[in-house]
């Protein structure tokens, strides 16, 4: 009795679980790809005693994986959020005016735990004081804001 061709599905599941631990130590996303088709074939194999369907189920899995989840979930695995540094990471941040603000008569908000001058980003724009504004932009040591517009019904 021949116990690996009885059994098809057991070689496949074999197959699966040495692919997943060489994963472990090539951590590229490709053999883990791989080791789900094999669990397809596996799959297949409880089903079907047709060693060729079983391979054919195998191939095609790895190629939707390879080809569709592998991509996408490399991009977010080796990508990570956007680092900004400096002023940068200001912009789009919300403050109180406590002061109004104007072109010509800036004022002074609460950035981050940090004073900073302000003027509105659009010169003829005066900010009244107690507005929630918004930093658009930072030039030098200056913040030009612009007022939040809440939704109230």
């Amino acid at each position: 009795m021949n116990w690996w061709g009885d059994n098809p599905w057991a070689v496949w599941l074999g197959l699966a679980a040495a692919l997943g631990v060489a994963e472990m130590f090539s951590l590229d996303l490709v053999l883990i790809m791989l080791a789900v088709g094999a669990l397809a074939g596996a799959l297949t194999g409880v089903f079907t005693d047709s060693v060729v369907a079983q391979l054919l189920v195998a191939v095609a899995a790895s190629v939707a994986m390879l080809g569709v989840v592998r991509p996408s979930l490399a991009k977010r695995l080796h990508g990570g959020p956007e680092l900004r540094l400096g002023t940068t990471k200001l912009i789009g941040m919300q403050a109180i005016a406590p002061e109004p603000l104007s072109t010509h008569v800036p004022g002074r908000i609460k950035i981050d735990g940090e004073m900073w001058t302000a003027k509105p980003y659009d010169d003829s724009l005066t900010i009244p004081a107690g507005t929630v504004v918004e930093v658009f932009e930072i030039r030098g040591a200056t913040a030009y804001v612009h007022p939040v517009h809440s939704i109230e019904g």
